[in-house]
């Protein structure tokens, strides 16, 4: 870690930029075509802000999305389909590296097409994770090295298959159009929680973020340039806080990786596509420990929101965030709305 603080402002950022406009609707028409599609609830946690001294917050549960217990699916559907289109799909392999979500949703995207799937999974997987991606009939490799080099084999297997699509959730010089079709994907989370929070009556004027390659915040980046003045922050683990270091070194940083139950998250290196707008556009990055993670999953479960620690660690982030001196560095008031991002249920694989 390159800083000490929980709590890293962000310096090439600043408020009072003017909204963007954005085009998603293509993409969010794509996901309300697929059988399984519902919008997940937007909850409010009255009793939370009124803790912390906030107008409002509320909480986009992502624990059941198109049949699984997190957000991947919406990022892997919409590049897959726009990998494949129409064409011929004979003898199309789909390829990934995962530490859990992003795996099992390649894989349940390959079993809905009939293609055959391979997903490398690194070291810190649990077995029960493992076997969920198993159950969606994929070829699953496990493999005793960090994530980072999970993802570099995936793509050696891509290479060396000419029927292979490798579909993955973080980009390099040379891969990016996959990378930028899954963020495409995630617009659908933020354009139906921007719906619900509007009839709710409430703005969103700080969005909390889980982060590991930080796609999902890249995501959010861009959707909270379309928002009047809405500032986004990144929550990783303490073991694994490949953003913040990153933004307190002004570029793309590799960290070593620690164990920890934010298995999601347990990233060591951010996304190449990513950065550019991680770094222009977040308004900081939090780390949070796991005890801190656990507490804040107990929490929501109290509050009917089902969560894993990747999910939760957004509340977690949220109690350091509330307080000085970033509540201060952030413009928090008493009159501010905040939506956190449960990104995944208490039975998701990771």
């Amino acid at each position: 870690m390159l800083t000490t603080e929980p709590f890293l402002p962000n310096p090439s950022w600043s408020a009072g930029r003017p909204a963007e406009p954005r085009e998603t609707k293509e993409v969010r028409r794509f996901h309300e075509s697929l059988s399984d599609y519902a919008v997940t609830p937007l909850v409010p946690l009255p009793s939370v802000a009124a803790e912390l001294g906030l107008g409002s917050v509320v909480v986009k549960d992502e624990s059941l999305r198109l049949g699984l217990p997190a957000f991947k699916m919406l990022g892997a559907s919409w590049a897959v389909h726009r990998a494949l289109g129409d064409g011929s799909r004979d003898g199309r392999r789909l390829v990934t590296a995962t530490d859990g979500n992003h795996g099992r949703a390649v894989a349940r995207m390959a079993a809905l097409m009939n293609l055959p799937a391979t997903i490398v999974v690194p070291n810190g997987v649990s077995e029960r994770a493992v076997e969920l991606i198993r159950d969606e009939g994929a070829d699953v490799r496990v493999l005793d090295v960090p994530y980072d080099e999970a993802v570099r084999h995936a793509a050696a297997l891509a290479e060396a298959d000419p029927n292979a699509l490798l579909v993955q959730d973080t980009s390099w010089p040379g891969y990016e159009d996959v990378p930028r079709w899954i963020v495409d994907g995630y617009a659908t989370l933020f354009d139906e929680a921007a719906d619900q929070a509007a009839g709710l009556g409430v703005g969103i004027d700080l969005i909390v973020v889980p982060a590991g390659v930080g796609s999902l915040a890249h995501a959010a980046v861009l959707f909270g340039r379309s928002q009047p003045d809405c500032r986004i922050v990144a929550v990783e683990p303490q073991v694994a806080d490949c953003i913040r270091a990153s933004l307190a070194a002004g570029g793309p940083t590799t960290v070593p990786t620690g164990e920890t139950s934010m298995a999601g998250l347990n990233c060591g290196t951010p996304s190449y596509l990513a950065w550019p707008d991680l770094a222009r556009g977040l308004a900081g990055a939090v780390v949070v420990d796991d005890a801190a993670a656990a507490d804040a999953s107990a929490e929501l479960s109290a509050a009917g929101v089902d969560s894993g620690p990747c999910g939760a660690a957004s509340l977690a982030a949220l109690r350091v965030l509330a307080v000085e001196p970033a509540r201060s560095r952030l413009g928090l008031r008493d009159d501010s709305s905040v939506m956190l991002l449960n990104t995944e249920g208490s039975t998701a694989s990771g």
